[in-house]
């Protein structure tokens, strides 16, 4: 089963309970291990792993596997995910192989992601394959990739190796004819409020954090062998004109409704998180009311009681007698809003696709 997105300690698939701290213990004694015999040769090279990665350098054999991997057991919906393995030079991170997370279900109890994930890396060391841990790749649907899950593991992959990424594969942009491939990390406000956990509205607002500075995202080069490079010329040399004219296509009716249709999902969602907040907010504006009520009556009757010259009313604890209503998470607003946006960028990208398609189809009839 497939979905949300894999812990960095634990290679997951949907509804996967949280790994626990020997899962964690493990792979990271095991990315140790990995990488002792090769410090010494990283280091004149590599720089610090403190250093923020600028840009991402992923070799042309991962993005055929990724593409690959979502052809193969992709379906509609369904989310495919994988790990990616490389190296980080100065502020690049160069990602040179990638293998996929492996399909298996609930019923599969015997089934340990973590040694699956730990005997891979090894056999690739054996062989002489970058093998470091790096990150983590998923597919999307319609750009649906802003939720929880996605920033919890992602938070765990940073948390445990500090230049991880995640990368975003689109296949449904991809089919349209332009490669849809982006990376993603934590912004570091995002990382110390996981870090505390602090997702409270007073929280989130000391920190600045917002939908648009929740994600950064980094540049990506796809490198090349000069024979990959000479086998593409070919290959679209030997490609018929029907298949370069794809792009030309007017049709987008059903692209653009079902984007239309997740955005006013997510607006609704949006909607009732507002609702949630708007109670909260009231409930407390009515408890603050009753408890300054009830300091004032205290005040008179103890002014009573001392003209009277009988002993002041006994001090109590009022937060124990007006307990503060629950503030929901903020957390939640902020994904969804995020995912919004993500749509609103889509279909923007979109349209002025179409509509200069559109413009260019007008002029040629013009023109005949």
């Amino acid at each position: 089963m497939k979905g949300d997105a894999p812990k960095a300690e634990k290679c997951i698939t949907k509804f996967f309970p949280p790994f626990s701290g020997v899962d964690q213990h493990r792979l990271m004694s095991s990315r140790k291990e990995s990488t002792s015999t090769s410090v010494a040769a990283m280091a004149s090279t590599s720089g610090t792993l403190d250093s923020p990665v600028k840009q991402i350098q992923i070799e042309g054999l991962v993005v055929l596997k990724i593409i690959k991997h979502y052809q193969e057991e992709g379906q509609g919906s369904e989310v495919v995910q994988g790990v990616l393995l490389g190296l980080v030079v100065d502020d690049r991170l160069e990602i040179t192989n990638c293998f996929p997370f492996p399909q298996h279900t609930e019923d599969d109890a015997d089934f340990d992601e973590v040694q699956y994930q730990m005997e891979m890396m090894r056999s690739l060391r054996h062989v002489n394959i970058d093998h470091l841990h790096v990150g983590w790749y998923q597919s999307t649907y319609y750009g649906s990739f802003v939720s929880r899950a996605l920033l919890d593991s992602q938070f765990s992959y940073q948390h445990a190796i500090e230049e991880s990424v995640v990368l975003i594969y689109d296949p449904i942009k991809t089919a349209q004819g332009s490669l849809s491939l982006k990376a993603y990390r934590l912004t570091p406000k995002l990382m110390e409020i996981c870090k505390e956990k602090d997702f409270t509205p007073e929280g989130l607002k000391k920190a600045s954090i917002g939908f648009e500075n929740m994600f950064e995202e980094v540049p990506i080069v796809i490198k090349n062998s000069h024979l990959i490079s000479v086998l593409m010329w070919e290959l679209e040399d030997k490609s018929t004109a029907a298949d370069k004219h794809e792009l030309l296509n007017l049709s987008s009716s059903n692209h653009l409704e079902k984007s239309l249709q997740l955005l006013m999902d997510r607006v609704d969602d949006l909607n009732q998180e507002i609702v949630k907040y708007n109670t909260y907010s009231r409930n407390l504006s009515k408890q603050q009311q009753q408890k300054h009520q009830y300091i004032q009556r205290r005040q008179q009757e103890n002014a009573q009681r001392q003209s009277r010259g009988e002993p002041p009313l006994p001090e109590e604890d009022i937060t124990k007698l007006f307990k503060p209503p629950q503030a929901p998470p903020r957390m939640d607003s902020l994904l969804i809003a995020g995912q919004i946006n993500n749509y609103c960028q889509n279909v923007k990208e979109f349209t002025s696709q179409n509509l200069g398609k559109l413009f260019m189809a007008e002029a040629l009839q013009g023109h005949n």
